[in-house]
C-alpha cells in the first residue's frame, strides 16, 4: 500500500510538472515565428516562443500573443499541442517577419530590396487587374493590354520581350511558375486567393535562380484553426464585367483547407476583347506533429480570352476601341487550360536543423489563333526542390538544389480566315512545323548569415545554373530545314554579398552586390533559317544597391529610399524578320541606374478608426550603354520600353460605422517606343477611387458592399507598348495597346462563420 502510494506521489508531481507545448505561425506563410511574447492574462506570466515557433506552458487558460507586425491574439488554450496563427499588421509591414531567400527574419533586417503586397493592399483596387497594385511597388512595372495580354518589368529588366514576361523569377507558393526558357505568367491566377505578394528586386535572391530581375512569389492563403467560414463574392461592373468567387475554409485542431471557385467575365473595353476565366484553387496544411508537417496545392485555370492587339497611332487617337483588322478579321484568341499540382514536406531534425522538400508537376494546353498561322501548344513538368537550414546563435545558413523538366510539343497551322467569308473567323489549314522540346534546369543554391553583433549582419549567396534545350523537328523537307538538336549554355556561377546594420532602433541600413542572368527563350536561339544559333549567350549582369529602411514619430511615419545601377551585358534584342516574327540577338550592353522612395504616415493609429498617407516614386535611368545594330549606333539611347518615371500618391481611410474608402492617383513618364529614341509617349495621370462599408450583422455573419471607380476624368492614354513596330506593305507600325476609359465596378462579399 505505502509502495502504491508512493508510486501514485511521484507520477502526480510529474504530471503537475508537465508542460503544455505549442507552436506560432504566420498565417499566411505557415513560417515559424521567434520571440513571440506569450502572457498568461490573469497572472501576467510570460514566455517566448523559440526559433522554431515552438512554447511551452504551465497551464491551461486564456494567454495573449504579442509580436511586431502582427495583431495581437487572446486564445483560449484548452489542449496540447495548439497551432496559433498570428496575422499580418499591414501598418507595420517593416516589422512582419519574411522568408527572403529561404532564411526566416525581419523584413526591416533584409539585406535585399524586399516589398510586400498585402491582402489589403489587393483588395483596395478590382481584384480583377493585378496591374494597380504592382504598379505602386517602386521600381516594378506592369503593362496590360487586355486582362490576358502583360507584360512585367523590374528595374527595366524584361522590357525587351514583345510579347509576355520574361527575366523575372515567379513561384506559387514553392512550384516555379517560370518555365525552363524563362518565361512567366501570373497574371491568370486569382487574386482572391493570395495572402500576400512578395516581391525581391533585382538578383540578389541565390535560392531563387538568380533571376536577373528579381523574384515574385505568390502566397496563397491559409485557413486557420479550429475554424470554418464561408464566403461568396459577387462583381459586376463596365464593359459587362462580372465575376464571383466562391470560398471555403476549415481549420481542425492540425489540419487546415482553403478551397476556392472564381468565375470572371467580361466583354472588354474594344472589339474581338471578350474574356471568360474560371479557376479553382486548393490549399491544405497538415501539422503531423512537432517536427513534421506536410502542405497541398493545386491549382486550375480554365481560361479564353479573345486578343485585339495593338494599333497605330490614328486608330489609337481616333478610334481607341478598334481591334487591330488582321486580329478582328481571324478572330484571333487564346484558349488555355493550365493545372499546377504540388507537395511540400518541411521535417525538424532538431531546434536547429530542418529540411523543407517540394514536389510538383504542372500541365499547360494551349491554342491560339493568330492571323498569320495558327499555335497549338503542349507544356508539362516535373520537377523537386529541396533545402536544409540550419542556424547557430550569430549563424544561419541554407543550401539546397532545384531541377526541372519542361516538355513541350508545339505545332503551327495555316490560317485561312481570309479563304472563308468575312465575319468567319480563324480556319485551320495545313500543318507549318511540329516540334518536340525537352528543357533542362538545374539550380543549385547556398545562402548564409552571420551576426557580427547585434546591429550588423553580413550574408553571403551562390548560385549554379545548368540550362539546356533538346529540339526535335517533326516537319521538316526540302523547303523545312531540319531544326532538330541539341544546346547547352556555359555552366553560371552567380554570387551575392549583402550587409545589414542597425544604426539605431528606428534606422536601418541596407546594400548587396549580387551577379544575375537570363537564359535566352527556344524562338530566341533560333536563327531566320531555322537553325540554332550555337553563339547566343544568356543575358548577364551585376546589381549594385544600398538603401534604408526607417520609422520615426513612434512608427507612425515609416520610410524606405534604394539606390542601385544594375549592368546588364549580352543584352538579348530581338530583331524583325516578317510579319509577327522575330529572332534574338546579343546586341550590347545597358546601365540602370534608379532610385526608389516609399514613405507611409499613419495620421491615426486605432482599431476603429484609421487614416494613411501612402508615397512611393521610381525614378528611372535607363541606357542603352553599347548598342549597335546595323549601321546605327543606339548607344546612349534611353532603354526602350520603361517609364522614365512612376509615381503613385494615396489616401486610404477607415471609421468606427464600418466605412472605408481608398483615393489612388498615378502618374506614368514617357516611355520610348523606339531604340532610335524618335517616338515616346505621353505621360499620363490615373485616378482611381474605391468606397465601401464593412459590417459585422452578427457574430457569424459579416457583410462587404464596395463601389469603386477607374480613371475617373477618363484620360486617354496607352496601356501597354509594341515597341520597335514595324509596319509591311505601308501599312502603319501598330506600336499601341489602349488603356480603358472611365469605368466602374460594384460588388457585395457575404461572409459567414460557421463555428
Amino acid at each position: 500500500m505505502f509502495t502504491f502510494t508512493i508510486i501514485i506521489f511521484f507520477n502526480s508531481k510529474g504530471l503537475c510538472q508537465s508542460k503544455i507545448a505549442g507552436k506560432v505561425i504566420d498565417l499566411d506563410t505557415n513560417s515559424p515565428l521567434s520571440q513571440v511574447s506569450i502572457i498568461l492574462k490573469n497572472k501576467q506570466d510570460t514566455v517566448y516562443s523559440n526559433n522554431q515557433g515552438l512554447f511551452k506552458i504551465e497551464t491551461f487558460g486564456y494567454y495573449e500573443f504579442y509580436k511586431s507586425g502582427y495583431f495581437h491574439k487572446t486564445v483560449i488554450i484548452q489542449e496540447d499541442h495548439p497551432i496559433i496563427q498570428l496575422q499580418i499588421n499591414p501598418s507595420e509591414l517593416h516589422e512582419i517577419v519574411v522568408n527572403a531567400n529561404q532564411i526566416s527574419k525581419p523584413l526591416n533586417s533584409s539585406y535585399a530590396s524586399y516589398n510586400i503586397i498585402s491582402t489589403e493592399d489587393l483588395q483596395k483596387n478590382s481584384t480583377t487587374d493585378l496591374a494597380p497594385a504592382l504598379n505602386k511597388v517602386p521600381g516594378v512595372f506592369m503593362q496590360n493590354g487586355t486582362l490576358n495580354t502583360n507584360r512585367i518589368t523590374i528595374r527595366g529588366i524584361g522590357s525587351r520581350n514583345l510579347y509576355g514576361t520574361s527575366k523575372i523569377r515567379a513561384y506559387f507558393k514553392d512550384i516555379p511558375l517560370t518555365s525552363g526558357n524563362g518565361e512567366t505568367t501570373i497574371e491568370d491566377f486569382e487574386l482572391t486567393i493570395l495572402s500576400r505578394i512578395e516581391i525581391i528586386k533585382g538578383s540578389g535572391s541565390s535560392i531563387h535562380g538568380a533571376g536577373l530581375g528579381g523574384t515574385i512569389n505568390l502566397i496563397p492563403k491559409t485557413a486557420s484553426y479550429n475554424q470554418t467560414n464561408i464566403q461568396n463574392t459577387t462583381t459586376f461592373g463596365s464593359f459587362g464585367l462580372f465575376k464571383d468567387v466562391i470560398s471555403f475554409c476549415s481549420g481542425l485542431k492540425n489540419t487546415s483547407i482553403n478551397a476556392v471557385f472564381s468565375h470572371t467575365q467580361s466583354d472588354g473595353y474594344r472589339i474581338n476583347n471578350s474574356y471568360n476565366r474560371k479557376t479553382i484553387t486548393l490549399n491544405s496544411n497538415h501539422y503531423i506533429n512537432e517536427r513534421n508537417e506536410i502542405s497541398l496545392l493545386g491549382s486550375f485555370i480554365n481560361l479564353k480570352g479573345y486578343i485585339p492587339s495593338s494599333i497605330n497611332e490614328n486608330i489609337f487617337l481616333n478610334s481607341p476601341e478598334s481591334a487591330a483588322h488582321t486580329w478582328e478579321q481571324a478572330k484571333g484568341y487564346e484558349d488555355t487550360k493550365r493545372t499546377l499540382l504540388g507537395i511540400s514536406w518541411h521535417h525538424q531534425y532538431s531546434n536547429t536543423l530542418s529540411q523543407k522538400t517540394s514536389v510538383f508537376t504542372s500541365f499547360k494546353n494551349s491554342y491560339e489563333p493568330r492571323p498569320f498561322n495558327i499555335l497549338s501548344e503542349n507544356l508539362s513538368a516535373l520537377g523537386i526542390r529541396s533545402r536544409i537550414l540550419g542556424e547557430t546563435t550569430k549563424f544561419k545558413w541554407t543550401i539546397g538544389a532545384e531541377f526541372f523538366n519542361d516538355f513541350y510539343k508545339w505545332k503551327t497551322f495555316e490560317n485561312l480566315y481570309q479563304d472563308y467569308p468575312s465575319g468567319t473567323g480563324s480556319i485551320q489549314g495545313d500543318l507549318l512545323s511540329n516540334n518536340k522540346e525537352t528543357r533542362d534546369y538545374f539550380n543549385m543554391f547556398l545562402e548564409t548569415n552571420y551576426s557580427i553583433n547585434e546591429k550588423t549582419i553580413v550574408s553571403f549567396g551562390l548560385n549554379f545554373n545548368k540550362t539546356s534545350y533538346t529540339l526535335n523537328d517533326n516537319f521538316n523537307n526540302d523547303t523545312n530545314p531540319d531544326q532538330s538538336g541539341s544546346y547547352s549554355f556555359k555552366n553560371i556561377l552567380s554570387p551575392t554579398i549583402g550587409l545589414t546594420h542597425t544604426i539605431s532602433e528606428n534606422i536601418n541600413l541596407y546594400s548587396n552586390i549580387s551577379h544575375g542572368f537570363s537564359p535566352p527563350t527556344t524562338t530566341e536561339t533560333l536563327l531566320p533559317d531555322g537553325l540554332i544559333n550555337p553563339n547566343i549567350k544568356p543575358e548577364t549582369g551585376w546589381n549594385f544597391e544600398i538603401g534604408s529602411r526607417s520609422t520615426f514619430f513612434n512608427n507612425k511615419l515609416l520610410c524606405y529610399v534604394s539606390a542601385y545601377r544594375l549592368n546588364i551585358s549580352d543584352l538579348l534584342v530581338a530583331k524583325r524578320t516578317g510579319n509577327d516574327e522575330y529572332i534574338g540577338l546579343n546586341a550590347g550592353k545597358t546601365q540602370h541606374d534608379g532610385i526608389e522612395l516609399s514613405g507611409t504616415f499613419q495620421w491615426f493609429k486605432n482599431k476603429t478608426y484609421q487614416l494613411n498617407t501612402n508615397l512611393t516614386y521610381s525614378l528611372n535611368h535607363y541606357k542603352f550603354k553599347d548598342y549597335v545594330d546595323g549601321e546605327n549606333n543606339y548607344s546612349g539611347n534611353d532603354l526602350t520600353g520603361v517609364p522614365n518615371h512612376v509615381f503613385n500618391l494615396e489616401l486610404d481611410f477607415k471609421t468606427p460605422l464600418g466605412f472605408y474608402g481608398n483615393l489612388l492617383f498615378q502618374n506614368i513618364g514617357s516611355i520610348p517606343i523606339t531604340d532610335s529614341n524618335d517616338l515616346y509617349t505621353d505621360s499620363y495621370n490615373l485616378t482611381n477611387f474605391k468606397i465601401g462599408w464593412l459590417k459585422n450583422l452578427n457574430k457569424k455573419l459579416n457583410i462587404n458592399v464596395f463601389l469603386g471607380l477607374n480613371n475617373i476624368f477618363d484620360i486617354a492614354y496607352a496601356s501597354q507598348i509594341l515597341i520597335n513596330a514595324t509596319g509591311f506593305n505601308g501599312a502603319q507600325p501598330r506600336y499601341y495597346y489602349p488603356g480603358n476609359p472611365v469605368n466602374y465596378y460594384s460588388g457585395i462579399n457575404i461572409s459567414y462563420n460557421i463555428n
